[in-house]
C-alpha cells in the first residue's frame, strides 16, 4: 500500500497563480537534507540546524553556485510531530509563478520526487495521523463554500464522524465476539446471549445507523450545494430574483423579452446553504434560434434540479406558457413564487392552487425586497429537515460514506430477520460481521489498497 514510503515528495501546496506567498512543501527522510543544499540562511545556518517549529530566514540558493533564487522562510517540522508523521520541510517564497516553478525544480534536482495528488494526506492515512473519513474531510475544508459547509468539514476532520462510526463498530464486536464464544467454546461456561439480547443489541445499532443516514441528503446539499433552477415565462423576474439572492447584479435586467438567453450560474449562501442557482431563459414559443437552445436547456434543468423556483406575475391572468411550465413540475421539488405583488393584481390565485397541487406557494415582490426572507427560510427549512442547524459536524456528506452505512444497515436488518426465524448463532454472526466490516470501510479499516488511492487521486497536489 505504501510502496513510496522511502521516497521524498515535493509540491507547490499554495493554490496556482500569482500571491504574497507561495510555499513548497517537502516531505520524507531525506527532507531536511534536500533542503539544507539549497537553503542558506542570513545567519548561516543550514535547515539542519533549524529547531522543530521553528523559521529561518534566509535565501533559496542554486547548489553549485550559490547563486541566489528567492527570499524565504524556512519551516521545520520533525517527525512524528507533523502532517505526515515523516520530517516535513516548508520553504515559504515569494508567491509567483516562476520563483516557485524553479524552487520546486531545485528540491527535486537535490533529491525529492514530485509528489502525486494527495500523497502528502495520503501519507498522514497511512502513518495513522488520519483515519480515511478525516483524510476526505481535508478537501471538503478546502472547498467549502458557507460557513455550515464549513463547520460539517471540519467537525468530520476532528473525527466527530470517526467516533460514531468507532462506537457503532463497537457495539457490533461485543456482539459478534460474545456469539463467536459460545459457538467455537460450548464446553466451555460462557454465558450465552438471548436471542432477545442479540435483537435489542442489533435494533440499537440499527437506530443509530438509521438516524446518520437521515443526515445524508443534507450533509450531501452542504457539501454540494443545491441545484436551484428559477424558471418561467419571459419577464416575470427571474434574472431579478437572481441578483436580489446574490446581492448583486450579476444578470441583466430588462423589459425586453428574451433578454437571458443562455443559463447563468452562481452560487449563493442562503442560511450557510449553497445553492448553485441556475437563471434560465424565459419559457416561450420563439423563432429566435439562439433563444430556442436556451429554452430548451431550461427545460432540460428541470429534470435535474433539486429544487426549482417558478416564478408567475401577479399583475397577469395565468397563461397558457403559465400553465405549461407548471404542468412541468409533476413530482419535482418546486416552489412557486408570485412576484410583483406591489402591482394591481390580476392573477387567480385560486386557479394557481389548482394547478399546483401541495407546492409551497409564496408570494413576493422582488422590486421591494418583500417575501424574500420568507423564501430562505424555507429553502433551510426543506434542506434541514428539522435536523440541528449547529449539529453539521455529525452529518453524512460523502456518497461513499452513505453506500457503506446503507449497505450495514441491510445487513443488520437481515441479522433481525434471522434471529425472528430462530436460525442458528452462526448466521446470525455473519451478517454483523459483515455490517461491522462496512462500517470499517468509512475510516478506511476495512478498505482495499486501490480504492483508497483512487480516492487519494482526487485531490490536488500539494495537499
Amino acid at each position: 500500500m505504501n510502496e513510496f514510503a522511502e521516497d521524498t515528495i515535493s509540491a507547490v501546496a499554495t493554490a496556482p497563480g500569482e500571491g504574497g506567498i507561495g510555499i513548497v512543501r517537502l516531505s520524507g527522510a531525506q527532507s531536511i537534507a534536500i533542503a539544507s543544499k539549497i537553503f542558506k540562511g542570513v545567519t548561516g545556518k543550514t535547515a539542519h540546524q533549524v529547531a522543530s517549529y521553528h523559521a529561518a530566514y534566509g535565501q533559496v540558493i542554486e547548489p553549485g553556485t550559490s547563486t541566489a533564487v528567492d527570499e524565504c522562510l524556512l519551516l521545520v517540522m520533525r517527525a512524528p510531530h507533523s502532517y505526515t508523521r515523516e520530517d516535513v520541510v516548508e520553504l515559504q517564497c515569494h508567491g509567483g509563478v516562476v520563483p516557485l516553478r524553479r524552487v520546486l525544480e531545485l528540491t527535486i534536482e537535490s533529491g525529492a520526487r514530485l509528489a502525486e495528488p494527495g500523497e502528502f494526506t495520503r501519507r498522514a492515512f497511512l502513518n495513522g495521523r488520519l483515519d480515511l473519513a478525516q483524510a476526505e474531510a481535508v478537501i471538503d475544508v478546502i472547498r467549502s463554500r458557507t460557513d455550515a459547509s464549513l463547520r460539517m468539514a471540519v467537525g468530520h476532520l476532528a473525527g466527530a464522524l470517526s467516533e460514531k462510526i468507532r462506537e457503532i463498530r463497537h457495539e457490533l464486536l461485543k456482539l459478534i465476539a460474545q456469539l463467536e464464544a459460545a459457538i467455537d467454546f460450548p464446553e466451555d461456561d460462557i454465558e450465552e446471549l438471548t436471542s432477545a439480547e442479540v435483537r435489542a443489541g442489533s435494533l440499537s445499532v440499527l437506530d443509530k445507523l438509521s438516524g446518520m443516514l437521515a443526515t445524508a441528503k443534507t450533509g450531501q446539499i452542504l457539501r454540494d450545494g443545491l441545484k436551484t433552477v428559477i424558471i418561467g415565462r419571459p419577464n416575470v423576474g427571474k434574472s431579478s430574483l437572481l441578483n436580489a439572492l446574490l446581492r448583486e447584479k450579476r444578470a441583466i435586467v430588462t423589459d425586453i423579452p428574451g433578454t437571458t438567453r443562455d443559463v447563468i450560474e452562481e452560487y449563493v449562501n442562503i442560511k450557510g446553504i449553497p445553492l448553485k442557482i441556475i437563471d434560465t431563459a424565459g419559457i416561450r414559443e420563439t423563432n429566435d434560434l439562439v433563444e430556442k437552445i436556451g429554452v430548451e436547456k431550461a427545460r432540460e434543468l428541470v429534470n435535474s434540479a433539486d429544487l426549482i423556483l417558478v416564478l408567475l406575475d401577479a399583475s397577469a391572468a395565468l397563461t397558457l406558457e403559465d400553465q405549461e411550465i407548471l404542468s412541468m413540475l409533476s413530482e419535482r421539488p418546486a416552489m412557486v413564487l408570485i412576484n410583483k405583488t406591489d402591482l394591481p393584481p390580476q392573477l387567480d390565485f385560486a386557479e394557481v392552487q389548482s394547478l399546483c397541487g401541495n407546492k409551497k406557494i409564496l408570494k413576493i415582490s422582488i422590486t421591494e425586497g418583500s417575501g424574500l426572507l420568507e423564501l430562505e427560510e424555507e429553502i433551510a427549512g426543506m434542506v434541514y429537515l428539522g435536523q440541528a442547524v449547529q449539529g453539521e459536524a455529525g452529518f453524512i456528506n460523502n456518497v461513499r460514506h452513505t453506500e457503506a452505512l446503507s449497505k450495514a444497515r441491510e445487513h443488520i436488518e437481515e441479522a433481525i430477520l434471522t434471529i425472528d426465524k430462530a436460525m442458528p448463532s452462526d448466521c446470525i454472526v455473519i451478517d454483523l460481521r459483515s455490517a461491522w466490516e462496512r462500517l470499517g470501510e468509512v475510516t478506511g479499516d476495512t478498505m482495499e489498497a486501490d480504492i483508497i488511492q483512487q480516492i487519494f487521486s482526487q485531490f490536488c497536489i500539494g495537499k
